[in-house]
């Protein structure tokens, strides 16, 4: 007898741009592993195309446009009747949770999180009120709306230990519902560390963030009002290349070539930009998550600085690939001290290849992974038993969002 092959549904805030931000890299590396198990699969957005946006199709992935708030979904999502639905981050499942629970009651449903929104709302509202961050701050409204998106899925998939920790012990949320993935790397990319130019041969420092992202944004200004003058007053031959996917004027106005601060839009290939940088930036002062473009200079070989919501779960008990600081002039002084020593940029770069083998290597989750989906298909309905608050939110969401959004549709058709 043959074994009918099983079928992903992922539902995606946009269609994946991996050259764009860390969360297009995390949704193909997602894809991959589902792959990898033998899945096929449908990716569904209400997004409009991007020319930026990866051919899945090339992948043999059907690609779907779906629309909000229309009955058009129910049809399609009964006709595919997928084992699993993946949501791309909780908005997702909001606004098509309700729908997949009633015409697909038995399918799987994973929401992976990319980042916790609550915390980086909480502490970009504390940056902006010039106040310490406390966890009091994370019961927003936002946290409400996130957390009781957590609980209606049968497993949550966090990128960041930190956050598992909030998570579990503020949150009060069951680790059996919750599954730490990170992003992660092939083991034939970090091999290609004996190929990277060496110290002698980069030059420059370099920031990488999509620009949409609100935490890349502050950073850049910060960068440009508060550090980088001085540190091109200590290096005056040096320049800091702005790499970001979706700038608009008010970035492009920051561009100054006598000052060293050079807006250079999107990164095609990161890792080919990164591996030519001698120091990667990133002075973050709110976000959440891991940072796509650390990990991306550790695989690069770029040490780099950042403060501690930067280096935030990433490294664990190992060295930093840099350093870490949130007092200005410190920053300044040992991104010199980086730049100019190259023996401390020699350890750097090796710490970083360190935490890359030890923390982010793709075989150290791909099997947990595959035996954890393999459980839930067995045992889903006793998980939804012993996840009973999740049930209960899952019938009164039903019974709200739907008729809020019946009431759009028929608004809509008026």
């Amino acid at each position: 007898m043959i074994e009918k092959s099983k079928h992903l549904l992922i539902i995606g805030f946009v269609f994946p741009e991996p050259a764009s931000s860390a969360a297009g890299s995390r949704m193909m590396q997602l894809i991959d592993l589902f792959k990898s198990q033998g899945f096929q699969i449908t990716f569904a957005s209400p997004a409009s195309d991007s020319e930026f946006a990866v051919d899945i199709e090339k992948l043999a992935i059907k690609k779907v446009s779906i629309i909000l708030n229309d009955a058009s979904f129910d049809h399609f999502v009964t006709e595919l009747n997928p084992d699993i639905v993946l949501f791309d981050r909780f908005m997702m499942e909001e606004q098509f949770g309700w729908r997949v629970s009633e015409n697909c009651p038995s399918a799987i449903r994973i929401l992976d999180t990319e980042d916790l929104h609550c915390l980086r709302l909480a502490r970009q509202n504390a940056w902006k009120l010039n106040v310490p961050f406390e966890n009091e701050m994370l019961f927003n409204d936002v946290a409400k709306r996130e957390i009781a998106s957590i609980l209606r899925c049968d497993l949550s998939l966090i990128i960041s230990e930190f956050e598992m920790d909030i998570l579990q012990n503020i949150f009060q949320i069951s680790p059996a519902i919750l599954h730490y993935l990170p992003l992660f790397i092939e083991v034939e990319l970090l091999n290609k560390r004996q190929y990277l130019p060496t110290f002698n041969e980069r030059k420059h420092f370099i920031f990488i963030g999509n620009f949409l992202h609100e935490p890349n944004w502050n950073a850049v200004l910060y960068l440009k009002e508060s550090i980088w003058p001085k540190i091109k007053e200590k290096l005056p031959e040096t320049e800091l290349y702005i790499y970001g996917s979706y700038s608009s004027q008010k970035v492009l106005n920051l561009h100054n070539q006598l000052q060293g601060f050079i807006i250079k839009n999107r990164a095609v290939e990161v890792y080919e930009v990164m591996k030519t940088a001698k120091v990667c930036l990133a002075p973050l002062r709110f976000g959440a998550g891991i940072k796509g473009k650390l990990l991306d200079a550790m695989i690069g070989g770029t040490p780099n600085g950042t403060n501690a919501i930067g280096a935030e779960s990433m490294h664990g008990k190992l060295p930093w690939s840099g350093f870490i600081s949130d007092d200005i002039d410190d920053f300044v002084a040992s991104a010199v001290e980086l730049y100019t020593n190259e023996i401390s940029w020699k350890k750097a770069q090796m710490n970083g290849f360190e935490i890359c083998e030890k923390r982010y290597l793709k075989k150290i989750f791909e099997s947990d992974f595959s035996g954890l989906i393999n459980q839930i298909e067995k045992n889903i309905v006793k998980r939804r038993q012993n996840n009973f608050i999740g049930e209960i939110l899952k019938h009164h969401t039903v019974s709200s969002t739907k008729y809020m959004s019946k009431w759009i549709e028929a608004k809509n058709m008026k």
